[in-house]
């Protein structure tokens, strides 16, 4: 999911999907020690999705706050 998508959807939406990725990741984790790799271009991209969503997650939290997001 692009970064753009992400900052579309509201937080409530963000945290659902977030919650569901993470079921999905402990999942692909699990078949991942019973032997079964099949997932593994799955596994990255979800995690770097959920990466991408708990940024946004945080941007919006230092935002709120009144702390300006930081730059790198």
């Amino acid at each position: 999911m692009k970064a753009e998508k992400v900052r579309d959807l509201d937080t409530n939406e963000l945290q659902g999907q977030l919650r569901e990725m993470t079921e999905q990741l402990f999942r692909l984790r699990f078949q991942f020690s019973m032997g079964q790799t099949e997932g593994l271009k799955k596994y990255r991209v979800l995690r770097k999705d959920r990466a991408r969503m708990l940024t946004v997650l945080r941007e919006r939290e230092s935002a709120s706050a009144g702390a300006p997001a930081e730059k790198r």
